[in-house]
């Protein structure tokens, strides 16, 4: 089961780090995804720092668990969030949405299972 464990949090913390990082130094990307959704680009750095923190909780979580399970729940409501916010835009295109999502949610559940 640890492995499982493993695999899940490293991926998810892999692909946060990087939407964290995408997000703090101003990638198109996000951009788009910002005007695609009318959240302003004010909010680019403090949902990047959010993400960041998630994936650092994520790869705290080896060393204190319940702070993993908590950044991997926290990422969940994150994403679900997200999906919120893309609905409200009549957006329809939720395939990078549910790799981010279904990774949290991957770490979250085998967290909850190994721990």
């Amino acid at each position: 089961m640890f492995a499982a464990y493993l695999a899940a949090t490293l991926l998810a913390a892999t692909l946060t780090g990087s939407a964290a990082i995408a997000n703090l130094i101003g990638h198109d990307y996000p951009k788009s995804q910002a005007d695609l959704t009318g959240v302003p680009y004010s909010w680019m750095l403090p949902l990047g720092i959010l993400l960041a923190a998630g994936a650092l909780g994520l790869l705290a979580g080896f060393v204190v668990p319940t702070l993993g399970i908590l950044a991997a729940a926290g990422l969940v409501l994150y994403f679900v969030g997200a999906f919120a916010a893309h609905l409200r835009a009549h957006d329809r295109h939720f395939g990078p949405w549910s790799l981010y999502f279904l990774s949290s949610l991957a770490a979250l559940a085998t967290g909850l299972i190994y721990h």
